[in-house]
């Protein structure tokens, strides 16, 4: 499992959406966050995060199609397809109160864009978030 932020206003959930929610995950300059888009795997799941000063929170889970290729001089990118919403995304700060989240990576590295979620972690979001999509059991497979 793993995490993606971005700003709304840079590419939202809505954005992620269109096109049958399919996209290209591109303009990761970070050398650690590289690394990490490096280590996806094709239908790995991804929580789909919004930061930003108003905006903090995990909005829905979008899977790889395409792994890493490299895009620009320095750049690589990989392409996801939007699985579903969260049902009631939680703001950061209620994830910073919930003790079963103390190993987040956002919450050490709250800078860096993309980082592992490990499945303790990933269970207890869509605990929290009331799972994702339309489906009733959504939120535990994949990995």
């Amino acid at each position: 499992y793993w995490l993606l932020k971005t700003e709304p206003g840079e590419w939202s959930w809505e954005d992620q959406a269109t096109n049958g929610g399919l996209s290209k995950w591109d303009g990761v300059k970070n050398k650690q966050a590289q690394k990490n888009l490096k280590s996806m795997h094709l239908g790995d799941l991804y929580f789909f995060c919004h930061s930003g000063a108003k905006v903090r929170h995990v909005v829905g889970v979008v899977s790889i199609v395409c792994e890493w290729y490299p895009d620009g001089e320095e750049g690589i990118a990989v392409d996801v397809k939007a699985i579903g919403e969260m049902r009631a995304p939680a703001d950061l700060k209620e994830m910073k109160g919930d003790g079963g989240l103390k190993d987040f990576a956002i919450l050490q590295q709250p800078r860096l864009s993309v980082m592992p979620t490990p499945e303790k972690v990933w269970e207890r979001i869509c605990e929290l978030d009331g799972g994702f999509g339309d489906g009733e059991d959504e939120g535990n497979d994949g990995d």
